[in-house]
């Protein structure tokens, strides 16, 4: 492999690792503050990636349909916890599984009637299509770099969210004790509600802005889902930062895994075992770290 070729799979790595921390990020923060299991979660990154592919039809510009988007599916969020999920905060966890599992039969029930069954593509931004060239045979698209730099952007700002405004204040207490915030006069449903509608926000996001490099077709929302929920095991469940590193390693596992060319005793074990580097990775951590890289120990 050329030094060329390298750096264009550690941009992708990159990439596809940054992409996963916007979804898992939301994963594990309505997990870890909330303490609810979200199976339904891959279908707001389903639901963000046929908004971008339908209202950059409508509108013509594809920043305006992940602006109204994301505007759409705050509220889809914030419904959504005032009609199902607030129900489910002392309940087990059996049945935050059985609800938000009915709830992916219903989404995927909603898409096919709404947009059908069929693949889509989304158009680049034409100010985004251009490449920048690494070597005189190489180039990388500047969507790909933007891409990253946009859930840097958003990673720092949820940083400052949690750890340096008020709201976050109450987040973080919430997550440690339900009932000494609301007896301070917090009104902690309003807190959950915020949250869970920021999680739903986040992998819609993060399918609006994956969209035109991953086509948009039933089912992707299964496939992240269960990437996911790799990630947040690996970086500590309830972990904004780990969900970070384990989504970076991930990414950049996931993205060599399906290059390299690995040979044991005469057989090719890589790139056609691809898809079990990452669960091997998994393992790994868990066998050095059980409770994850950034969990607290158990």
């Amino acid at each position: 492999m050329d030094l060329g070729t390298f750096l264009i799979q550690v941009l992708n790595g990159v990439q596809y690792g940054l992409l996963l921390f916007l979804v898992a990020s939301g994963l594990t923060l309505v997990f870890g503050i909330m303490g609810i299991i979200n199976l339904a979660h891959g279908s707001f990154y389903m639901i963000g990636a046929y908004l971008a592919w339908s209202l950059s039809q409508h509108f013509g510009s594809l920043g305006l349909a992940i602006l109204a988007g994301v505007v759409l599916t705050v509220l889809i969020g914030m419904a959504l916890e005032w009609l199902l999920i607030n129900k489910l905060y002392h309940r087990d966890h059996l049945y935050q599984v059985l609800l938000t599992y009915g709830l992916i039969l219903v989404f995927e029930e909603l898409r096919s009637v709404i947009w059908g069954n069929d693949v889509h593509g989304v158009a680049v931004p034409e100010w985004l299509s251009a490449s920048i060239r690494l070597t005189d045979t190489l180039a990388y698209p500047v969507y790909r770099l933007w891409i990253s730099a946009v859930c840097l952007v958003l990673a720092v700002l949820m940083y400052l969210l949690i750890q340096r405004t008020r709201l976050g204040m109450m987040i973080r207490a919430g997550a440690s004790n339900r009932e000494m915030v609301q007896s301070l006069g917090i009104n902690i449903q309003l807190v959950y509600r915020l949250v869970f509608a920021l999680g739903v926000a986040l992998a819609a996001f993060a399918g609006m802005i994956a969209a035109p490099v991953s086509s948009v077709f039933p089912g992707m929302g299964n496939q992240v889902l269960i990437i996911c929920f790799v990630v947040v095991v690996i970086g500590g469940i309830g972990s904004v930062k780990g969900a970070m590193a384990g989504a970076i390693l991930i990414g950049l596992v996931d993205t060599f895994g399906k290059i390299v060319q690995v040979e044991i005793a005469g057989f090719r074990v890589l790139p056609e075992l691809a898809g079990m580097t990452v669960y091997l990775l998994m393992a790994a951590v868990l066998l050095w770290r059980p409770e994850g890289i950034f969990g607290r120990r158990l």
